[in-house]
C-alpha cells in the first residue's frame, strides 16, 4: 500500500514538472529576455500554409523522474538480490519510458507559414498552432524577429 501511494506521488509530481517546464512556441508568447527589446517587423503576404508537429522536449527531467519510479516499482517485487535486480531493471525502463511520455507530452501542433515578404524574399516560418489566430493564404502579415527568433501575426 505504501509503495502504491509513493508511486502515485511521484506520477503526480512528474506531471506538473512536465507541465510546468514546456515553454510556448505560439506567436504571441515572449520570453522575459525578448520583453522590452527592440524587434524588427517587416510585411508580406502568406503564399501557402501547411500543418506540422512541433517535437516536445528531451529534458532529464522525464527520464529522472522515470527511473525513479520504475525503481521504486521494481524494487517491490521479490526479495534480497532479485529485489535489487528488479530495482536496476525497473529503474532502465522506468527512465526511457518517462523520457519518452515528456517528449509525447509536450509535442505540439505547428503551422509552417510561408511568406513573400514585400522585398520580394520568400521564407518560411513554423509556429504553434493558436486557438485564436487562424491564417489564410493570401493574408498581409507581421513579421516580427528579435535575436533570430521570429513571429508570424496579423
Amino acid at each position: 500500500m505504501r509503495k502504491s501511494a509513493l508511486l502515485v506521488a511521484t506520477f503526480t509530481t512528474m506531471s506538473l514538472l512536465l507541465g510546468g517546464c514546456a515553454s510556448s512556441l505560439t506567436g504571441d508568447s515572449y520570453s522575459r529576455d525578448e520583453a522590452r527589446r527592440v524587434q524588427t517587423v517587416r510585411m508580406g503576404t502568406i503564399e501557402s500554409l501547411r500543418p506540422v508537429k512541433i517535437e516536445g522536449t528531451k529534458t532529464p527531467i522525464g527520464g529522472g523522474a522515470g527511473a525513479i519510479v520504475g525503481g521504486v516499482a521494481g524494487s517491490a517485487v521479490g526479495g534480497g538480490r532479485g529485489s535489487i535486480v528488479a530495482a536496476v531493471i525497473g529503474a532502465v525502463a522506468g527512465g526511457l519510458a518517462g523520457s519518452a511520455a515528456e517528449e509525447g507530452l509536450t509535442r505540439t501542433q505547428g503551422v509552417e507559414i510561408t511568406v513573400r515578404e514585400d522585398d520580394g524574399s520568400m521564407r518560411a516560418y513554423v509556429q504553434a498552432v493558436q486557438e485564436n489566430e487562424v491564417f489564410r493564404v493570401g493574408e498581409r502579415v507581421r513579421i516580427m524577429t528579435v535575436d533570430g527568433t521570429s513571429r508570424v501575426s496579423h
